[in-house]
């Protein structure tokens, strides 16, 4: 899912919806998406033009970000004789 899908959909009404005061009701907890289940994010900062790259990178060759970083850190592994874990 992209992360932006929604963004397009929202309206000002929304805005205003998401920047309300906090209610004394709890908040709702926000089910793991089952592709993060058993999984720890990663992340780093880097500069706005690597950033780029790696879109456009995985862009090009239909992969996700996560796809061509998943490859990169085992590339990283082989070069430093670890075995790599894929994802």
């Amino acid at each position: 899912m992209n992360r932006f899908a929604n963004l397009a959909d929202r309206t000002p009404k929304d805005e205003a919806k998401a920047t309300a005061p906090a209610s004394a009701q709890p908040i709702a907890q926000i089910p793991t998406p089952p592709s993060r289940v058993g999984r720890k994010a990663i992340s780093g900062y880097f500069a706005p033009e690597l950033s780029l790259a790696l879109h456009t990178c995985a862009r090009r060759h239909g992969l996700s970000l996560q796809d061509l970083m998943a490859e990169a850190f085992d590339d990283v592994l082989r070069k430093y004789g670890e075995s790599p874990i894929g994802r």
